[in-house]
């Protein structure tokens, strides 16, 4: 069994994004995913729930279309806490948008979708932990089939926003190598491997499915700039393991650099993360 470093209560924190054209993809993200708009000028805005930020769009004009051949995200995973909130999401992609895919993962239903810049999405909620299947090794169990869409918006109530305690459950990115991707996430920052697929690997705190996923389906292999993700944020529970993340991620040879509210850092494909309590 892989052991994590990272403590249990380790989350996801903020996705910031570049984008090119603003308006639209903030109405895509208020109107279709349900975030709520929390703050908003011409170069910026900010969108949450509950007053909680979870999604920064960087408005960047003259930013080039990512390239066929750059790493960087695949999607970015909003979590709601019911299958009610899931059917409204589903009502409202039915309504205002295209839906691109559905899953039932075995450990979670999930929405797939891509925005105005083709950013992909996925909205999704967790079956109860105790329902999930492990392997004798220790890895999560998850499986593609087929959702009962259905079933999903028989439960829907109409809401247009997503719940209050919505948050990103994880980050899904394409990556040069499953191999770089494992000895920044598992090695150096202290995930652990919940997860491997041909081509994929699936990394978490504790006992989650993941916080962390990464593929190399699409060959990518140059880093990333332009449109797409601009940085991600991993929250961690103290500064003690703030301070003994820093001083792993330094031992591993990654270059560290302190900000006002925490640490940045770039995993093996150029990729930023930012870490803070």
């Amino acid at each position: 069994m892989d052991k994590a470093t990272l403590p249990s209560d380790t989350k996801i924190g903020r996705v910031a994004l570049t984008v090119a054209e603003l308006s639209p993809t903030v109405e895509f993200y208020r109107a279709v995913v349900g975030l709520n708009v929390i703050d908003a000028d011409a170069d910026r805005a900010i969108l949450g729930a509950g007053g909680q930020a979870l999604l920064i769009l960087n408005h960047r004009p003259d930013a080039p279309v990512r390239e066929d051949s750059a790493t960087g995200l695949y999607h970015v995973a909003f979590r709601v806490p019911s299958r009610a909130a899931l059917g409204d999401a589903l009502q409202r992609i039915n309504s205002e948008w295209t839906l691109d895919g559905a899953s039932d993962h075995g450990v979670s239903e999930a929405l797939y979708l891509s925005d105005p810049a083709g950013n992909g999405v996925e909205i999704y909620r967790d079956f109860p932990r105790a329902s999930w299947e492990e392997t004798p090794s220790g890895h999560v169990e998850m499986v593609t089939d087929p959702l009962d869409t259905q079933s999903v918006a028989a439960a829907a109530t109409g809401e247009q926003s997503m719940p209050a305690d919505s948050d990103i459950g994880h980050v899904y990115l394409e990556v040069s190598s499953v191999e770089t991707a494992r000895a920044f996430y598992a090695d150096a920052l202290g995930l652990r491997v919940r997860a491997t697929y041909d081509g994929a690997v699936f990394l978490a705190a504790g006992d989650y499915h993941h916080h962390i996923g990464a593929n190399v389906w699409k060959r990518r292999s140059k880093p990333h700039a332009g449109q797409g993700l601009a940085w991600f944020e991993i929250r961690l529970p103290d500064e003690a393991t703030l301070d003994a993340t820093q001083k792993r991620l330094r031992q591993s040879d990654y270059a560290v650099s302190e900000t006002g509210t925490g640490l940045t850092v770039r995993d093996g494909d150029d990729i930023e993360l930012r870490l803070r309590t």
